[in-house]
């Protein structure tokens, strides 16, 4: 009789382990996978607003163009104010900024055929496709793209940025370069097929 009863509370015993160490590997186990696929709000926003500071440019549609108004004039910017620039070294549609160049100027992508807004001219606004198979929008012929170090909507902290090997701009309306740094800007390139000409 006593063996049986110390058996059974051999058993008991074990069995109240178990359960607490199951129960436990579990809460733990829930909590990786928890952390592990919940996005963040970073995230999330970086890949509403089409760019961030991580150069995130994935784009879930079409992509939008519009402008907006600041110190530098009226220039482009996306559907969420963040501002557009194109890189005087691209002398055509074709993209010649990649690699660590595209860490710090991504491109706007789109999928699908960009749409414009404000005094944005649709008829401007065209594709070409990068190496990667992805699509940028241009203007004008222009590649468009977005500065790592513009935080916010209407930031214009890459104006005038001789990176990668030539100056980088905001883009007027009309699709020429504004090259001043502050109020008074003026356009400038005049050549009207939108390439060279800084």
């Amino acid at each position: 009789m006593q063996r049986l009863a110390h058996r059974k509370l051999m058993l008991a015993v074990t069995a109240s382990a178990m359960t607490a160490l199951v129960a436990s590997a579990c809460s733990s186990s829930a909590k990786t996978v928890g952390s592990a696929t919940a996005p963040s709000a970073a995230t999330n926003s970086s890949v509403s607003t089409g760019g961030s500071s991580a150069g995130n440019t994935i784009a879930s549609g079409a992509a939008s163009v519009q402008t907006t108004n600041g110190s530098l004039g009226t220039f482009l910017t996306d559907s969420s104010g963040r501002t557009l620039y194109l890189f005087t070294a691209d002398k055509s549609t074709a993209s010649t900024c990649y690699d660590s160049c595209a860490t710090f100027w991504a491109p706007l992508l789109t999928k699908g055929a960009p749409t414009g807004s404000g005094q944005v001219d649709a008829s401007k606004l065209g594709t070409a496709p990068r190496k990667d198979g992805t699509t940028q929008v241009t203007y004008d012929g222009h590649p468009l793209y977005y500065y790592k170090q513009d935080a916010k909507p209407g930031d214009t902290n890459g104006q005038g940025s001789n990176g990668f090997g030539a100056p980088w701009w905001v883009v007027a309306p009309d699709g020429t370069a504004i090259s001043a740094t502050s109020g008074g800007a003026t356009s400038s390139s005049t050549n009207g097929g939108g390439y060279g000409g800084y």
